[in-house]
């Protein structure tokens, strides 16, 4: 079995900026989505079950990106998806734990 996986320095401030603008517009993400985002910001090792279901995550809320307040300079930025996305660990935790996941299916595979 694998050994949880320690966020990268990036990953932890984009988790730590959405419980801030969760805190702040009273909006986005779960409680499952701030539950990830405490672990994520604390430097929390992260099992590799979670590192998939981050994964999984991203590729179902991706869509989420595209909505109007999503990018800064847009009308409602922060959205509730872009609170979201941040509580996950935000395109630092995309990049992240797909890299993770990747090396752990290579590592099967060897």
């Amino acid at each position: 079995m694998p050994m949880p996986a320690v966020p990268p320095a990036d990953v932890r401030e984009s988790a730590k900026r959405g419980l801030e603008w969760r805190r702040e517009y009273g909006r986005g993400g779960t409680e499952i989505g701030v539950a990830r985002a405490r672990d994520l910001s604390n430097g929390k090792g992260i099992p590799l079950e979670t590192i998939k279901r981050m994964v999984s995550y991203f590729a179902r809320h991706a869509v989420d990106l595209k909505a109007e307040g999503a990018r800064q300079g847009e009308k409602g930025f922060p959205s509730a998806g872009r609170i979201a996305w941040e509580l996950w660990g935000g395109d630092a935790g995309l990049r992240w734990a797909t890299r993770i996941l990747k090396r752990e299916e290579n590592a099967d595979r060897a």
